[in-house]
């Protein structure tokens, strides 16, 4: 659409006559009209109300409708809701007016939306259980997600008129749950657009750095991979296919995360750009599968394959209906190129999604895929009534990279990576869980709690008479199979609760014993136990004996004088699932003040977190806990993004002061090429040339590889910066990087 002026005079009929002349569909008359209505009726409601950027708020809703329409591609009644979506949040229309005028599927969809809207409005902060709410409504009506996805893309795109405090939450947001969903339902570019919107947002200095370098090198990288293509190009052209060759450059966030994963700089990154061929199928009737691997024969021809970077997801295609064929091969310059294939279809699904090439066809109705996705999170949502570890589960069910696996008979099951024998099992049958031992894999035997990798076929090995432990939750990834092991041990510490009832009666009555409940709670006290049912379960899992209660009962009662005691039994027992929460409710911190780190108020008004143990110079960020000092966490600390996730509202701008007597503790990790004297050398330079404290050093050495993790004391970024420096000037010291950020 046309950019916005600075001084917010927009023609916004001219704006809404763009989307209305963009994309297919508006030669029909009626869907046209209904357009045009939307509009009108929105323009009127929210006549004279401005957004925060000053401009018009009706400019919002079309920006909305045009990413439905040509940025997602979807139809009429989409495009029609998406003008309507804060109609009914925002003034005084309700869902009767909206299905009175435009039919009850435009209000069934705006009502969805408008549910949506407390979950992620601006001054909202997103809990556990909204984002319950917002999976429930996608998996109703998934343009309901779709149009929330277009209304998020837009705010993201506008963030900048936010205060700094609110980009980080809503930043946080995006990235934890609107990418990861937009990936999952094959929205790559949206999907793109929001991670690097989001990291611009949470991580400024680093966005800028890096993308400075990648606009230094683009016209370089783009030359590069024209010369790689180019004979590519003219073996397919001998080969008689119609293709288009399109570059790939990565993008800041992936860069980021690469230079994350492998602890490097932006300039030990090999692999920034790709090719991508996108083929037009061939009408003599063969198949998409076979061209591919046709192209991939051509291009092999050219250029060595890496038998290590082959993907194929033409036989196994993601769940969200991607499918390509991805390769590597070496350039002539040894580097290693990644090459991808599609067909015409592959390349519109990968950027628009299935949903938008189905209505593009005129296809009716979910792809597999996804109706197999949301099927997914229905279940997820039905085993967890915890809405924190709903989100955990999720989380890490969901948007997880999966694997394929196999059953002895051939029949194929997807988990998430990292899954174990006992998640198969579940996968397949609750029993068969309940009573894993373990599995053979390629006839060899494993204990249940072996990580499966992708390709395996699994025998899954049974003991009718074992029965699920607590300690199982931890080797299971899958919520199905940790509410199956919930429920086993819910089920089996209410029978234990029954039987050692039933043991304590009839000694009671052997023995003729009667106990008032006086005497029942100094029972408990000498048995270290917190109630009844903890004593019946004691009894009923053997913990304690029935000699041993007796005998503590004639302690309580010397004289044997019989007293009457009733005996209490609730029959609902609840299992308490242990777990961190935060219980706040800020009332005397104003979480919308910045907050001054001031040197010597430690403790009695903020503490440092454990978990990334910042330093003063650090991108910090507080969060506050009523009657608790501040917590303060680094930016880019992964538990402070998930508390920005679900705790936005406890969000606190903070700032540091001068800092002259403090020292901070930092742990670095240096590698390098073992050699005699290296150790020393390192240790002196800290201790004896830089004069700095250390604290832990420990050394080891493997196949001719040292590995060092040292923590020292400073004052700030700058000194341990300098300290890094100096020791990579060291001979034979490789790389040293800091690693208490969690």
């Amino acid at each position: 659409m046309s950019n916005i002026p600075e001084n917010n005079e927009v023609d916004v009929d001219k704006l809404f006559n763009e989307l209305l002349e963009s994309g297919s569909g508006t030669s029909d008359k009626e869907k046209r009209d209904s357009i045009i209505k939307a509009y009108e009726f929105a323009k009127e409601a929210h006549k004279g109300v401005k957004r925060k950027s000053g401009e018009p708020y009706i400019i919002h809703p079309i920006s909305v409708a045009y990413i439905v329409r040509n940025e997602i591609g979807l139809g009429t009644k989409s495009i029609t809701s998406a003008l309507l979506h804060d109609v009914v949040e925002d003034t005084d229309y309700t869902v009767e007016d909206i299905a009175e005028r435009f039919g009850d599927k435009v209000a069934s969809i705006v009502e969805g939306l408008t549910k949506l809207s407390g979950v992620f409005e601006q001054n909202e902060s997103v809990q556990a259980e909204n984002f319950k709410l917002l999976l429930l409504t996608l998996t109703k009506d998934l343009r309901v997600i779709l149009i929330k996805i277009a209304d998020r893309l837009h705010n993201m795109r506008t963030l900048s008129s936010m205060p700094v405090r609110k980009q980080y939450k809503i930043a946080a947001e995006t990235l934890f749950l609107f990418a990861p969903i937009a990936k999952r339902l094959g929205l790559y570019e949206i999907k793109t657009e929001l991670e690097e919107l989001s990291f611009r947002y949470r991580h400024p200095d680093f966005y800028a750095e890096i993308h400075s370098k990648l606009e230094a090198v683009k016209e370089n990288n783009l030359k590069s991979a024209k010369s790689f293509y180019e004979p590519i190009a003219n073996k397919l052209i001998e080969e008689k296919f119609e293709f288009e060759i399109i570059p790939i450059s990565l993008s800041v966030y992936s860069i980021w995360k690469k230079m994350k994963a492998a602890n490097v700089s932006f300039e030990d990154i090999k692999d920034i750009c790709s090719v991508c061929i996108v083929f037009k199928d061939k009408e003599e009737g063969t198949s998409e599968k076979h061209q591919c691997w046709h192209i991939y024969s051509a291009v092999t021809d050219v250029y060595t394959p890496n038998p290590e970077g082959l993907r194929d997801w033409i036989a196994n295609p993601r769940s969200n209906g991607y499918k390509a064929l991805h390769f590597s091969v070496f350039s002539e310059e040894g580097k290693s190129v990644e090459v991808l294939i599609r067909s015409e279809k592959m390349h519109y699904i990968a950027r628009k999604g299935v949903a938008a090439y189905l209505r593009k066809q005129g296809i009716k109705g979910r792809d597999s895929a996804i109706t197999e996705w949301l099927d997914n999170i229905k279940d997820v949502i039905d085993k967890n009534e915890d809405a924190l570890e709903f989100v955990d589960q999720f989380k890490l069910n969901l948007f997880s990279a999966s694997i394929i696996l196999f059953t002895p008979k051939g029949h194929v099951k997807k988990l998430p990576k990292d899954s174990t024998i006992l998640d198969f099992a579940y996968s397949i049958h609750t029993d068969l869980g309940n009573h894993c031992v373990g599995g053979k894999i390629n006839g060899i035997l494993h204990p249940r709690d072996y990580i499966l990798k992708s390709g395996d076929m699994i025998e899954v090995i049974i003991n009718k008479s074992l029965v699920p432990e607590a300690e199982w939750t931890n080797i299971v990834m899958t919520a199905r199979a940790k509410y199956s092991i919930r429920v086993s041990l819910k089920k089996q510490r209410k029978e234990l609760i029954q039987s050692g009832l039933e043991i304590l009666t009839k000694g009671l009555e052997k023995y003729k014993l009667k106990i008032s409940d006086k005497d029942f709670n100094l029972l408990l006290q000498s048995h270290n136990l917190n109630s009844k049912e903890d004593l019946y379960l004691a009894l009923g899992n053997g913990r304690i004996s029935l000699i041993e209660i007796i005998r503590s009962i004639k302690k309580l009662n010397p004289g044997f004088i019989q007293r009457y005691w009733k005996l209490q039994f609730r029959s609902s027992v609840r299992i308490e699932d242990a777990g961190e929460e935060l219980k706040t409710d800020i009332k005397k911190i104003n979480t919308k003040k910045l907050f001054y780190l001031v040197e010597g108020e430690e403790k009695q008004k903020f503490v440092m977190a454990t978990c990334c143990s910042p330093i003063q110079g650090d991108a910090v960020v507080g969060f506050a806990e009523e009657g608790k000092p501040i917590v303060i966490h680094r930016k880019d600390c992964k538990k402070a993004s998930d508390l920005m996730t679900k705790y936005g509202d406890k969000l606190v701008d903070v700032e540091w002061t001068v800092y002259t007597k403090s020292f901070f503790l930092a742990k670095i990790d240096i590698k390098g090429v073992d050699s005699i004297g290296i150790v020393n050398r390192v240790t002196q330079l800290i201790s004896n040339k830089l004069n700095v404290d250390m604290r832990e050093v420990n050394f080891s050495s493997s196949h001719g590889v040292f590995d060092g993790k040292i923590t020292v004391k400073v004052q700030n970024t700058k000194d341990l910066n300098n300290l890094i420096s100096d020791i990579m000037s060291i001979k034979g010291v490789e790389s040293v990087y800091r690693t208490d950020a969690s």
